[in-house]
């Protein structure tokens, strides 16, 4: 049979005056040592009636919200329009430097919800849609970037075709992601595509950004942390790192080198390697 909670704690606090560690007594009373020992705590504080008293008192109804001060709340606003519009963590701060309160986070958010409309943080990784396949070139194009020490290698591949094409560049800008788009459509996709995908990478904006939809009909920018989204790129980023420039870091001095490098990789690449994907063909094998 089940016994109220009050005469669990009256047997907890028996069984404690009896020298029963609290690990026991929790195990006896099917409740967790936390629990016994906030029980135990609050009888030793104001004795087990007046404390019984309490505890079923708290039980009795829904507790009433807490209110905040109106001259905090005022302090929260205040705090928010001059930090230009800082998150609660930082109004925590300012809150306990400049008038010794302290606010929890959760109670802050609160607050500003009272006066502002805020914006979820999450909101901006928007819907993308699935992820795209391809069944005929020039279809779906996804680019990437490899970082080598003080040199960067930008690199695309039509996912279908397995053709691919590299610039290396001294800096990871979306200026230079301006210039890979644009050689890698002139020499390599034919000009325009129905897709690129890239990832949310600054060497994808500003510029980029600009000059993409010229090239495709629709720029998809990859979920975050989802690499199967750039599943193609990123097998031919270790291919590069594996048979072409390794993974050493370079100076910018070495960039002639690397990029002859690559350009050499580059025709082994499409008229000597096999590709298991193309079914042991190269991508520009005849008839491929």
């Amino acid at each position: 049979m089940d016994l109220s909670n009050l005469t669990l704690i009256t047997l907890a606090w028996e069984l404690y005056k009896e020298g029963v560690p609290k690990s026991r007594i929790a195990v006896r009373l099917h409740k967790s040592r936390e629990t016994v020992h906030l029980w135990l705590k609050g009888i030793e504080e104001v004795g087990l009636l007046p404390f019984l008293e309490r505890y079923q008192q708290a039980k009795r109804g829904p507790r009433t919200a807490r209110q905040v001060d109106p001259l905090v709340k005022r302090w929260v606003w205040e705090l928010r329009e001059r930090e230009a519009e800082c998150c609660g963590q930082k109004i925590a701060y300012f809150l306990e430097r400049e008038h010794n309160m302290h606010l929890s986070v959760p109670k802050i958010y609160e607050i500003l919800r009272e006066k502002y409309v805020l914006r979820s943080k999450w909101k901006k990784n928007r819907s993308r849609g699935p992820v795209p396949q391809a069944t005929a070139p020039r279809q779906v194009v996804q680019m990437d970037s490899i970082l080598f020490g003080d040199l960067y290698a930008f690199t695309g591949i039509d996912i279908y075709t397995r053709e691919a094409d590299i610039l290396v560049a001294p800096a990871l800008t979306a200026t230079n992601g301006c210039a890979f788009l644009e050689q890698a459509m002139a020499r390599r996709f034919g000009g325009h595509v129905a897709l690129i995908q890239t990832d949310g990478g600054s060497e994808f904006k500003e510029a980029f950004l600009v000059r993409v939809p010229a090239y495709c009909d629709r720029h998809r920018v990859a979920r975050p942390y989802k690499k199967n989204e750039q599943a193609y790129v990123e097998s031919f980023n270790r291919t590069v790192r594996k048979e072409c420039l390794g993974w050493m870091r370079y100076t910018t001095a070495d960039l002639p080198t690397c990029q002859a490098a690559v350009e050499t990789f580059l025709e082994r690449y499409h008229y000597h390697r096999p590709h298991l994907g193309l079914g042991l063909r190269t991508p520009l094998m005849k008839g491929a």
